[in-house]
């Protein structure tokens, strides 16, 4: 009898790994300004946990997000990467309230990500065009978005160490993908 022989797991990767450079300084200097005007799109099945769990986080948004998301819900008609996104209230994302909601409310029952929209929680690790992890920085593949802590110029912190969560996520999402791919 033969047994199968194991898949050799696709080894991870980040681009740019060895010279990216961040350090989020909300609370410490930002308030927080990857929020600011936020639109990230919401898979289905992220809807589906913010669903189950809108009753934690409604006492804890803003009042005025509060009543937009009672009268006309969380997300809105408009759309990116074909699903819908997070409204805006008042120039900030639906769910931030002195930070994000959904990553206080996670972080309080022992996962901060465990809520968040992944392009939230893997911020600011993204993938390019063809699937690659990369760190998003200031002059790296195109990167549109002018924050501070997208400039490499700005701090001397490596983004392995800073972003550490977030790349063990991105590995952790690499790995369920290939997983979901084998044959049975």
């Amino acid at each position: 009898m033969s047994r199968p022989v194991p898949k050799p797991s696709r080894e991870f990767v980040v681009l740019n790994a060895d010279e990216a450079r961040f350090d989020c300084t909300f609370g410490r200097g930002c308030d927080g300004i990857c929020c600011r005007d936020g639109r990230p799109p919401v898979y289905p099945e992220e809807s589906q946990v913010i669903d189950a769990n809108l009753h934690k986080f409604l006492p804890a948004v803003r009042p005025e997000a509060r009543r937009v998301i009672e009268k006309e819900g969380y997300v809105s008609k408009r759309r990116k990467i074909g699903l819908p996104m997070l409204r805006v209230v008042e120039g900030w994302c639906i769910f931030f309230n002195r930070g994000c909601v959904l990553h206080q409310i996670g972080a309080a029952e022992g996962d901060k990500f465990r809520y968040k929209p992944a392009i939230c929680a893997l911020f600011p690790i993204d993938r390019d065009k063809h699937g690659r992890w990369y760190v998003r920085q200031k002059g790296f593949n195109g990167e549109s978005w002018d924050l501070f802590c997208l400039d490499p110029q700005s701090t001397t912190v490596r983004a392995v160490d800073s972003a550490r969560d977030e790349i063990a996520l991105a590995q952790r999402y690499s790995r369920e993908e290939d997983e979901s791919s084998e044959p049975r």
